[in-house]
């Protein structure tokens, strides 16, 4: 039998469910009986109400039919008090028979193990299962789509499954990218691709890929704004000239808005007095990875630079849209970006702190 306690770590977010699911199979398995699922995200503004709503659903002894299965994401939020965190470890030691939990971290791309140890710990020290999602690397991203078709009995031909790959991104190698849904998409890119197999039962070629699948550019594009905003002109400069060819000006010109605009705000706010947490509510950003890069991201910045990127960025838009007075052709509008870069990239000083 294994045990009911079940923590999973990793940028996945398909491998993480995976995992899950396996898990209350088996459970179900032993039991002879389905468990009932119930999902809490926690919060740190209502952590207390969380874990005792994991304690009443755990600890209460089933009536009848299967127990609960209760599956918690972002942990890290009920682990910050020592009264939640004791809480916790309590429910655990209590659990009554025929339920279950399963605990999902999502990591950063370079996490190494648990970030959550004071919860991870304790599960472990249970006899629970520590699990690994973490994501496939760029380089091995062809290799998981092979290893994914295999198992659906879906035959792809020589270089199909590097075509896929490239498709959605792999030759995007920036550590800080990411990738958590990237498998989910690789998944619903075969999926499509099986269909075609059903019609035709020969072996997915890279035309089919071609074919069927469209070029997907948000991580590159995710690429040249992370670049942007870490200041790695070299860099930058290098990923806006792929992207030129294959992704409309205007999306180019949105994504970059954004991102500097996520970078004035945040810094403002930052410089403010807020911590980052209060900084990332106050702006609807709910991923800690992100609020984190964009902390990073807003040091290196300061507010008359980001200002000039702006201003940059609307005579941009307007030559896209070829606004009187702006009109140019496609090698000068691209000779502009890169000027963009060059200009409005460029280190300078940062705000404080």
């Amino acid at each position: 039998m294994i045990a009911p306690l079940l923590y999973v770590w990793g940028d996945d977010e398909l491998l993480a469910e995976r995992i899950v699911a396996r898990f209350a199979t088996k459970l179900g398995q032993e039991a002879g009986v389905p468990l009932e699922r119930w999902d809490l995200r926690a919060d740190q503004t209502s952590a207390s109400t969380d874990v005792a709503q994991l304690y009443e659903r755990l600890a209460t002894p089933a009536m009848f039919g299967g127990g609960t299965l209760a599956v918690v994401a972002n942990p890290g939020a009920l682990v910050k008090r020592n009264d939640t965190r004791d809480r916790i470890i309590e429910t655990i030691a209590l659990m009554a028979p025929g339920h279950a939990l399963a605990v999902v971290e999502a990591a950063r791309s370079n996490a190494k193990g648990p970030g959550v140890r004071r919860l991870a710990d304790p599960i472990r020290a249970g006899g629970g299962t520590i699990a690994s999602a973490m994501a496939p690397r760029p380089t091995a991203l062809a290799a998981w789509i092979t290893d994914e078709a295999r198992e659906r009995g879906l035959v792809l031909a020589g270089g199909a499954a590097r075509e896929l790959a490239d498709r959605l991104g792999a030759r995007v190698t920036e550590g800080d990218v990411e990738r958590r849904y990237l498998s989910r998409i690789a998944s619903g890119e075969l999926d499509k691709l099986e269909l075609r197999h059903a019609v035709d039962e020969g072996p997915v070629t890279p035309d089919d890929v071609r074919a069927l699948v469209a070029e997907t550019t948000p991580a590159s594009v995710w690429a040249l704004s992370d670049a942007v905003g870490d200041r790695r002109v070299d860099s930058a400069i290098a990923t806006l000239d792929r992207l030129l060819g294959s992704t409309p000006e205007p999306v180019i010109i949105a994504v970059l808005h954004r991102r500097i605009v996520e970078l004035l705000e945040l810094g403002d706010r930052l410089s403010s007095g807020l911590n980052l947490p209060e900084a990332a509510r106050a702006m609807g950003i709910n991923s800690e990875f992100r609020a984190k890069t964009l902390a990073t991201q807003a040091r290196a910045w300061n507010v008359r630079d980001l200002t000039a990127a702006l201003e940059g960025l609307v005579t941009l838009d307007a030559m896209v849209k070829g606004v009187a007075g702006y009109g140019s052709d496609a090698a000068r509008r691209r000779l502009a970006f890169l000027l963009w870069i060059r200009e409005c990239v460029t280190p300078g000083e940062s705000f404080p702190g």
